[in-house]
């Protein structure tokens, strides 16, 4: 066993040096910000966390919603009736209503005296609803479950709705605020002393696999980037160049995490990929191992492009 292990790790710095040899890292290039997002996060993270809190749903999933469901407090709807959630006037609501085109010309919706009533009847909407009982049972911090649940249990009937709320989180880092060290206010340097701390404490066991040409490993209940690091003799800030992801990412269970730089395309047998729910450009760059701007290049797509179930992907 030893011996299959030194073979592994022999192998791995093989593919590690080759890397460095035949190329520089390249990053994702920056995700350009929209201010309007940017300045709704800062507005409502707070109201987001403490209604997780209270109610266990992920303050990332509610400040997704928000956003893309009101345009970031910005729609129409939010303005006049400070809906910020789409809720419609169903459930037996006796409360205001106003109208607006959606499913029809004239549905009706909600209408709330503030954006605050309007946070707490969406918790409320979730939290009581046979319909969503079995998202409660996720982690709190599995937004990518949360999102697919969501749109499989008809939240919305669009069918990108799970893969546009995953694309959020992840360009705005909002999966931040369901991370219990971030909302107690630790620095991320201290983060990450504790993090080195529990992976002393902690014996990992990873098998490596070669799949597409590159190494890598699947990532375990628990995982971060840093105890993988240690783990095999990595710097954490380069497997999080060679996976293309920001510090603090969140690992899931079953993720992917390579351990040298992605390809340029998929392999030869792998020209085409159909969407399916709840995956991302970047979840499906993983996939396949491929750069995720070239996935994006090889599919004339810009970064503000986001899947919709069905849709069928270039791979080469």
């Amino acid at each position: 066993m030893q011996n299959l292990f030194r073979k592994y790790r022999y192998i791995l710095l093989l593919f590690v040096v080759f890397s460095f040899l035949f190329g520089t890292i390249q990053q994702l290039s920056a995700q350009p910000r929209v201010s309007t997002y940017e300045n709704y996060v800062r507005k409502y993270s707070d109201l987001a966390v403490e209604h997780m809190e209270k109610y266990k749903i992920p303050a990332s999933i509610t400040l997704a919603q928000g956003i893309l469901e009101s345009g970031a407090g910005m729609s129409d709807l939010a303005r006049r009736s400070n809906n910020h959630f789409g809720i419609k006037c169903n459930r037996g609501w006796n409360g205001s209503t106003v109208y607006a085109a959606d499913d029809t010309p004239n549905d009706c919706f909600r209408k709330y005296n503030s954006v605050e009533d309007s946070y707490q009847d969406h918790s409320e909407f979730l939290s009581y609803s046979s319909r969503y009982k079995t998202l409660f049972d996720l982690s709190i911090t599995d937004y990518k479950g949360w999102a697919r649940g969501l749109q499989k249990s008809g939240y919305a009937t669009d069918k990108a709705y799970a893969n546009k709320l995953i694309k959020l989180i992840e360009d705005y880092e909002l999966y931040r605020f369901d991370d219990v060290k971030y909302r107690k206010g630790i620095s991320r340097q201290e983060r990450n002393e504790q993090r080195k701390r529990e992976v002393a404490q902690v014996t990992w066991t990873h098998q490596p696999y070669i799949t597409h040409g590159l190494v890598y490993v699947i990532a375990v209940d628990g995982d971060t980037f840093a105890n993988i690091a240690q783990e095999f003799g990595f710097k954490e800030k380069d497997l999080l160049k060679f996976n293309e992801v920001p510090e603090d990412f969140p690992l899931s269970e079953g993720d992917i995490v390579y351990f040298q730089r992605k390809k340029p395309r998929a392999d030869m047998q792998y020209e085409f990929h159909t969407v399916q729910v709840g995956e991302s450009m970047y979840s499906i760059s993983q996939k396949y191992g491929i750069q995720l701007r070239n996935l994006y290049r090889i599919n004339k797509k810009s970064y503000e492009y986001i899947p919709e179930e069905g849709n069928i992907l270039k791979l080469r």
